[in-house]
């Protein structure tokens, strides 16, 4: 007499899927269903195509598990203990499972679990299946990690936006190639947010209102995208890989929630220093991309969050003792008035750890017209200004002429080029065997491609040094467009001129010190030119004032 039973078979990967593998497992185990008397109907066969051991969440162990539940299912015949799950925990918690629903289970590669020589066998198999697990995580690990090291993008998860991934061929490694009309949208993103100082939500509906297609073809793009798009290190030339790590599920407490950890355990990111770089083709500058990257950072230091009344200095203001931003707050006065102080966070009694320094609070009212008028004074007289741009543009003069590199790099890209066909008429030729085609070919295609990459990132500096040269003679038109207007100047708007200007105010107890920037401003066409940071790594220009706090 034949009795019911159901069959589970499962492949961890996407290339056993591919060859098949889980068919011979399904082929197995009928055979041996059909030896030992066992009925198996199609609907009680479960496999799980490509799905992971060291997870329980697969689509056919949950129907089977739901059936055993049900009492519908008295025997499950599987290949092996590894197939079921490859994490010995796991697997005790299933046969439990089965075991408690009166489901019989037998694994055709190890003898029944009846007695308790034989469940100490299937306990054996459970750990060294998950141990080789582990091993060959572990070994995938190292490979992809030495094959970035080698800068091969096949070990990146995908080609972001503007690339489009190549396979490896016989005659070349895998690569990124650019597609041309995606990358315009990059530059155009970058542009955007970087010249004309547009911001990550306008930019999304910008793209949405001229139904641009994003990846997907869907003329719909997400603040998200564009926020990722501009963190992406890929668009100036170089790809990150092991940008994150994952951290173990830990009970979340009050240590690591004042440690700033919002999520007890996943995926976090890491360090940029500690990221692995592989070369790929440059869609913007490095310029470029560092501005970007230090505008995000000064939205999220200024961003208003739930400001009811703006001041100028807002998000500016650094304590030179202890180096906390300050803070406004407010102080209730006879008749309902209210003095609004700027506060270093470092003061506050009841902060973790005490207070930190002893500096003052300050008048708002008095330290925004103290700066203001500096500010303003800087404006008629924009020598600093003209004398950095000046500085900048001598020491590219100084530096070895971009227009000669170019040149040379040119002519070695044609060289290479002329190398190849060659090789290639030689060997149509029959002067040469393929062996010897395929052994050189490939280096001066390596060579080729790393050419062309310093060519085109010559050529965006290039650009970047003639709207530098547009800044200097757009000054004077910045200047005169103020001036018509500084009378009707309202709180919002000399805070965007003060942010354009200053990138940092650094309060004393008796001093404090301006860091200028450049801002941006339009050419005689109304193009809008890039902003440069006046305070660079050497050169920090500052400007000190006294306070009078009384």
């Amino acid at each position: 007499m034949n009795k019911p039973a159901a069959i589970y078979a499962r492949v961890s990967s996407e290339q056993q899927k591919e060859q098949n593998t889980i068919a011979s497992q399904t082929a197995a185990l009928m055979e041996y269903a059909q030896t030992h008397h066992y009925t198996i109907s199609p609907p009680w066969i479960f496999e799980d195509d490509g799905w992971s051991g060291s997870v329980l969440a697969r689509p056919a162990l949950e129907r089977l598990r739901d059936h055993i539940a049900d009492g519908l299912i008295e025997t499950v015949l599987i290949y092996a203990p590894d197939r079921l799950s490859r994490n010995y925990a796991y697997q005790t918690l299933l046969l439990e499972e089965f075991a408690r629903h009166g489901t019989n289970v037998v694994f055709l590669k190890t003898p029944p679990a009846d007695t308790p020589e034989q469940r100490l066998m299937v306990q054996f198999q459970g750990m060294i299946a998950e141990y080789e697990r582990s091993q060959i995580a572990e070994r995938c690990r190292r490979g992809k990690r030495h094959r970035a090291k080698a800068g091969d993008v096949s070990v990146l998860s995908a080609a972001p936006y503007g690339y489009r991934y190549v396979r490896k061929s016989e005659g070349a490694q895998a690569y990124f190639e650019v597609v041309e009309s995606e990358a315009e949208v990059v530059r155009r993103v970058f542009a955007l947010f970087v010249e004309e100082g547009r911001t990550i939500r306008s930019i999304a509906q910008e793209l949405n209102r001229q139904k641009i297609p994003t990846r997907s073809g869907k003329p719909l793009w997400y603040y998200s995208t564009i926020g990722g798009m501009l963190k992406n290190p890929a668009y100036y030339g170089r790809a990150g890989y092991g940008k994150t790590e994952t951290v173990a599920v830990q009970r979340r407490n009050k240590t690591s929630r004042q440690k700033g950890r919002s999520r007890a355990g996943g995926s976090w990111h890491k360090a940029v220093g500690e990221w692995i770089e592989i070369a790929v083709p440059a869609l913007v500058s490095k310029d470029t991309f560092d501005l970007a990257q230090e505008r995000l950072q000064l939205n999220k230091k200024l961003s208003a969050r739930h400001t009811k009344v703006p001041s100028v200095l807002q998000g500016l203001l650094l304590c030179a003792g202890c180096g906390y931003s300050l803070c406004r707050t407010g102080r209730p006065q006879p008749g309902g008035r209210r003095y609004w102080y700027y506060r270093c966070s470092g003061s506050d009694r009841r902060r973790q750890g005490g207070r930190l320094c002893n500096l003052r609070p300050i008048r708002v009212e008095r330290l925004d017209d103290l700066v203001w008028e500096q500010v303003w004074q800087m404006l008629n007289h924009p020598e600093l200004i003209q004398e950095e741009i000046g500085r900048r543009m001598r020491e590219h003069q100084q530096s070895s002429p971009l227009e000669q590199r170019q040149e040379q790099l040119s002519k070695d890209i044609a060289r290479l080029q002329l190398q190849t066909d060659k090789l290639i008429d030689a060997y149509q030729e029959q002067l040469i065997e393929m062996a010897e085609l395929r052994r050189r070919v490939p280096e001066l295609k390596r060579r080729q491609t790393a050419l062309e990459k310093e060519l085109e990132s010559l050529k965006l500096k290039a650009v970047e040094h003639s709207r530098l040269v547009e800044m200097n003679h757009s000054m004077e038109q910045f200047m005169e467009q103020l001036r018509n207007s500084a009378q009707r100047l309202d709180i919002p708007t000399k805070q965007q001129i003060v942010r354009l200007l200053l990138r940092e105010i650094v309060v004393g107890a008796d001093t404090i010190t301006l860091h200028h920037s450049i801002p941006l401003f339009r050419d005689a066409t109304g193009q809008k030119l890039p902003s440069y940071r006046l305070c660079t790594r050497r050169h920090t220009v500052t400007t000190v004032v006294n306070i009078d706090r009384n």
